[in-house]
């Protein structure tokens, strides 16, 4: 029986479903920063079932949270659905914040415990948000579950498009997750339990086990790694693959001999706890692992990834490929109309995507319209209109704020394009003292925003042709902005020298207490694609250096930003950060 008192309560997450979670207020208080142990469940199970986990690693003087997935346990929502497994991550993310914030714990003494689709739940938050955590223990992380049925994942991908949401129930069983009869029993009764789960949460573990996997170097958060020597449920390979490819300088992988995929209730369930005990004391004895990404433009993993991908160096079958795609656009191609202007203006172009955010295919000969809607939803294009709306719902939040305290609001983005959806914002608050400034450095751009203006009715805009990577224009500009905007601009250059000149001139004239807005693209699933096929607007072949999320922030960081809330895609592609600003 544990010693903890358990308080059952909710949390509301990011889009006002409520989440039950449990909190255990520690054994033995000390003096000195307060620490957590936050513990994500199993697929399928809930909070309820963690105490004896908590007990069992052992770290007295620690809070202890958890809490129950939407569609799982006592939170609510079909039983194993989510509208995205996205969705679930950023529950994890908005959990992790309120437990910062509610109890007065610092991010950066939590260290999270995640076992099977909770471990990839994890590490696809450690990934995508880049917290400040002190480290993570992931047990038997579900990257790849093994699934006995042939073409069973092209039938779940026709089965999700064609009936949504659609479910299936788990052929997982208390046998094959623990040795223990005593546990197998208490997993059998337990009501709480569903076997069901949703068709595109589990498509969408899947497809977010890959991605994490293939791009575990953008990670250097402590890590240690437990696979099960007889797991009959998740393929063990990309947990090793995952392991290697980590950047973390402190990170340790653990076969467990013997041990089914339910590692954390097994018989000898002694020996993880074990090791995730003397883990986490070594994190907490280390100072904060930390990384400066500053020059990870001319050195490290993401700098390595754009050096290959400008030498041109793909495989005979990829070439071939990309050879035939070019040769397709530029004759067939070119009757649809976002073929036609990215080769005219460039396919990284403020026109080009202010045709990809109408989504509106059009072309000739009816032929092309057809083109056209192929192009206009490749995933790159429909991550590009995911990442406008969170810049929308970033912009009201620090819109409403300040005007909730008496401020005028003035906006300013720095390499805005056409700036369609900044141009619709400034209308949406024309009847407010809200004022936007819209910089390019192509003409062809602002005067399509001044076009853009005019057709919408917009009074409450300025446009000004400026180089966003010129400090001095800022200083010679009128306009004093307490909304700073940089969307989708430093995703096109390579050089961090560059992107901190940008934004240490703007942030000069960004008032105190006010906001910034920003974008990352941590990650391209057609980056070698584009980097083949597409110009850009310089009339060069488009490569694109990545930058991880925790490179984004730093820079920012740098200047006095504190992100407060980040959004991302469900593909994992374009990321938005609201962030306060203190100048310094």
């Amino acid at each position: 029986m544990s010693k903890r008192v358990e308080k059952i309560s909710s949390f509301k997450t990011f889009d006002n479903v409520d989440l039950v979670y449990r909190a255990w207020e520690p054994e033995v208080k000390k003096d000195g920063p307060k620490k957590a142990l936050i513990v994500i469940h199993r697929g399928h199970e809930h909070s309820g079932r963690l105490i004896d986990l908590i007990d069992g690693i052992n770290q007295p003087e620690f809070y202890a949270f958890g809490y129950d997935s939407r569609g799982h346990g006592k939170s609510p929502g079909p039983r194993g659905y989510a509208p995205s497994f996205a969705h679930i991550v950023k529950d994890l993310d908005t959990f992790v914040n309120f437990i910062s914030k509610e109890y007065g714990i610092e991010m950066q003494n939590i260290f999270v415990v995640a076992n099977s689709v909770g471990a990839v739940v994890c590490s696809a938050w450690v990934h995508d948000y880049a917290p400040q955590i002190r480290g993570m223990a992931l047990a038997a992380p579900a990257f790849q579950v093994k699934l006995y049925v042939p073409a069973a994942l092209p039938g779940c991908r026709l089965l999700d498009a064609i009936k949504h949401p659609a479910f299936i129930s788990s052929y997982v069983k208390s046998k094959f997750l623990t040795h223990d009869p005593e546990e197998q029993k208490k997993y059998d009764s337990d009501p709480l339990i569903t076997p069901d789960i949703a068709v595109n949460i589990l498509v969408g573990l899947f497809d977010t086990g890959c991605r994490v996997v293939s791009d575990a170097g953008a990670i250097h958060t402590p890590t240690i790694v437990f696979s099960a020597g007889s797991d009959w449920v998740v393929s063990n390979k990309p947990q090793k693959q995952f392991f290697d490819g980590l950047s973390s300088k402190k990170k340790e992988y653990i076969v467990l001999d013997g041990f089914y995929h339910g590692v954390l209730y097994e018989k000898d369930k002694k020996v993880p706890f074990g090791h995730i005990h003397r883990f986490i004391n070594e994190c907490f004895a280390a100072p904060v692992e930390s990384v400066d990404l500053v020059r990870a433009d001319k050195e490290g993993y993401t700098f390595n990834e754009y050096e290959q991908l400008k030498k041109g160096e793909v495989s005979l079958f990829n070439k071939i490929n990309y050879m035939i795609q070019v040769a397709s656009m530029k004759t067939l191609g070119s009757l649809a109309e976002g073929i036609r202007v990215g080769y005219k203006y460039g396919f990284d172009s403020g026109i080009s995507l202010d045709h990809v955010y109408k989504n509106k295919a059009r072309g000739w000969l009816g032929i092309g319209q057809i083109i056209d809607y192929f192009y206009i939803n490749a995933v790159g294009w429909k991550g590009i209109r995911a990442r406008r709306v969170h810049i929308r719902e970033a912009l009201d939040y620090a819109i409403q704020d300040l005007i909730k305290q008496g401020r005028p609001v003035r906006i300013m983005d720095i390499g805005s394009g056409p700036g369609r959806y900044l141009l619709e914002t400034a209308k949406k608050y024309e009847k407010n003292d809200v004022k936007v400034l819209l910089r390019d450095y192509s003409e062809a751009n602002v005067n399509e925003g001044k076009a853009i203006a005019k057709e919408l009715g917009v009074t409450n805009s300025e446009h000004m042709q400026a180089d966003a990577f010129d400090p001095e224009t800022y200083q010679k500009q009128s306009f004093r902005p307490n909304i700073l905007i940089a969307s989708g601009l430093f995703e096109l250059f390579p050089s961090n020298e560059m992107v901190n000149k940008a934004i240490e001139g703007a942030s000069a004239i960004l008032e105190d207490k006010g906001y910034i807005v920003y974008t990352g693209q941590p990650w391209h699933p057609q980056l070698e694609m584009i980097a083949q096929t597409l110009p850009n607007r310089e009339g060069e072949m488009w490569v694109m250096r990545r930058r991880t999320q925790k490179e984004m922030d730093q820079l920012f960081k740098r200047v006095g930003a504190k992100k407060i809330d980040m959004k991302i895609d469900q593909w994992g592609i374009f990321t938005v950060a609201t962030a306060t600003y203190d100048k310094k």
